[in-house]
């Protein structure tokens, strides 16, 4: 289990989350896709860390073509749910009202998002 991986005042929490991945997976997957995610895609809304988890597992489990099964939404629906039920909510500003902080929301993503990959 990863902790603490994000660090205040380097990338945000998305492009972390992308960036820790690669660094682990030795994938290179751009950073930049979690660029314009963080503080909930700038405005409050669904979390950064949340959003580049999904992005992962449709980078991993997501489909090429119409033909195939679409497995990343099942997953990214877990990661959802899981989120819901750990937090109450996947939006940042709800989030940052419960005093959840920004590094433990980054584990939280990282870690449930490892975990929905294995399967």
């Amino acid at each position: 289990m990863k902790k603490n991986i994000y660090t205040k005042g380097e990338l945000n929490c998305a492009e972390t989350i992308i960036a820790e991945y690669n660094k682990n997976n030795n994938t290179k997957i751009p950073v930049s896709l979690g660029s314009g995610l963080g503080s909930g895609l700038t405005c409050g809304s669904i979390c950064g860390a949340i959003n580049a988890a999904a992005i992962i597992i449709g980078f991993e489990k997501g489909r090429n073509s119409k033909e195939e099964v679409n497995n990343a939404r099942i997953l990214v629906n877990e990661l959802l749910k899981d989120c819901k039920t750990q937090y109450g909510s996947e939006i940042c500003i709800d989030l940052k009202n419960k005093k959840i902080s920004c590094e433990e929301i980054v584990d939280f993503a990282y870690n449930r998002m490892v975990d929905i990959l294995k399967k």
